[in-house]
């Protein structure tokens, strides 16, 4: 007979993954790079197993929307402390756009001074930013594509759609997510003017914050809708009465939001070492490394959400985090920016960090025109990678002089924009009736949330 273990038992394991990073914070115990790696990367694995509970837990008594919202947030905080912590020293040490535009970019590059090292911070704080929100896409959402439509055998996730032809499996998106597509797409558009300003400023952070709060005002006036795949602990949780259930929650998403916020830094930082040990460029590691390690969290959750047949739900979590990726981020980095130079600033960057931006929009706006209809397929899945990883293994070539190309780095970076405005604008054309419907179904969102009637945009 099969002994049923009480869901309480696997929190209790869960947790116990985060117990020797509690540990090792508590008592200020030194460990070596590779120590660190293993102990923090553990701590990171249990509390993203946590935030997954939580967030499915309050389902119950929230709107979904809302609860993954809170969800990504707590997932890429990290990636908003490491971006902070940038921001801040270039803010400290005054680099300003007109002091930084009196260095070269050697002068900047080796950091010979208090000004310079502020001035290439800067240029960490954005390098940092873009390749988090790339990897989001060109890994995230492309691999869990993949992987949702591999655990389907298994699972039987009804949003698998099996279809006739090679790599033309595809996940079905619920159309709920209108919402959420059509905010990135705003955000996308916005980002594309960013370089223009010579920096991240006020209007930037006006419009990309308040974008965000809107967002959650919307998402907040949502129905409370119940999944009938919830099981095992969140399950469990969701049957506890008030007030211990939103109690649950609160616990369980603010010891996980603490694990990840403490652990990832550490966990990042000690690639970050090891990488520079065996030869990798600093800049390098920053832009690709350290983001990676911070967005761990968010791809172990919706791993797990995948796991359990809600591959929607997954997906929701991944384009909510992107979405406040897009905005919060970029929005909150000049604050932090302004505070530390002790009045209001623009954050500056020097022109390759302007190409970073305007490559990391091209890549949103491709992927937005794969959502567009609301599905992914296998194929769509592979380019999304392909092109992402591709432009990195380039990038480090030229940069470590593997290859000799007739192309410069930021080149390399124009060309991949131009490519991926290209494919979008191409599928946009082709898939107008999807946008149409899409904005309807959003405008919809929008005309129920104030208590109006909604239209019912249908498909083309």
């Amino acid at each position: 007979m099969t002994r049923i273990r009480h869901p309480l038992v696997a929190v209790a394991a869960t947790v116990a993954l985060t117990l020797p990073w509690v540990g090792v914070a508590l008592t200020g115990t030194g460990l070596g790079s590779v120590s660190t790696v293993l102990v923090s990367g553990v701590a990171v694995l249990g509390a993203s197993f946590l935030l997954a509970w939580g967030a499915e837990t309050a389902e119950k008594d929230v709107p979904r929307s809302f609860a993954i919202a809170v969800l990504a947030v707590l997932a890429v905080a990290p990636e908003y402390a490491v971006d902070a912590l940038y921001a801040w020293n270039a803010g400290a040490g005054g680099a300003t756009a007109q002091a930084c535009q009196g260095l070269t970019a050697a002068q900047v590059e080796a950091q010979g001074s208090q000004l310079a090292s502020a001035c290439h911070d800067a240029n960490l704080a954005i390098a940092n930013m873009t390749g988090a929100n790339r990897i989001l896409i060109g890994i995230g959402w492309a691999g869990i594509a993949v992987f949702t439509v591999w655990r389907a055998a298994k699972t039987r996730d009804p949003a698998v759609q099996d279809r006739e032809g090679i790599l033309s499996d595809a996940v079905q998106l619920d159309t709920d997510i209108a919402t959420e597509i059509t905010f990135l797409f705003l955000a996308t558009a916005w980002a594309f003017f960013v370089p223009l300003g010579g920096g991240i400023g006020l209007f930037d952070t006006l419009f990309l914050v308040g974008l965000y709060v809107a967002y959650i005002g919307l998402v907040l006036k949502s129905d409370i809708e119940h999944s009938e795949h919830t099981v095992g602990v969140p399950k469990y949780l969701q049957g506890w009465s008030r007030p211990w259930r939103p109690l649950a929650v609160l616990v369980l998403f603010g010891y996980s939001g603490a694990m990840i916020f403490s652990a990832v830094e550490p966990f990042a930082h000690g690639l970050e070492v090891i990488g520079v040990e065996n030869g990798i460029p600093e800049f390098f590691m920053i832009q690709w490394v350290a983001p990676l390690a911070s967005e761990s969290p968010e791809l172990i959750v919706v791993a797990v959400l995948v796991n359990k047949a809600r591959s929607t739900a997954g997906f929701n979590a991944l384009i909510s985090s992107k979405l406040n990726q897009w905005t919060l981020l970029i929005g909150t980095i000049a604050v932090v920016y302004s505070l530390a130079l002790g009045a209001y600033g623009t954050l500056p960057f020097d022109s390759r960090q302007a190409a970073e931006i305007w490559i990391t929009a091209g890549q949103s706006y491709f992927a937005l025109a794969i959502l567009c209809n609301f599905e992914i397929s296998i194929r769509e899945s592979i380019v999304l990678f392909g092109l992402f990883i591709s432009q990195v293994l380039i990038e480090f070539a030229i940069i470590r002089d593997l290859v000799a190309l007739p192309i410069s780095s930021t080149e390399l970076l124009f060309a991949y924009t131009a490519l991926y405005l290209l494919a979008g604008t191409a599928l946009f054309v082709q898939r107008r009736g999807a946008l149409k419907h899409l904005f309807g179904l959003a405008g919809d969102a929008i005309r129920t949330a104030f208590g109006r009637e909604p239209v019912h945009f249908e498909a083309d």
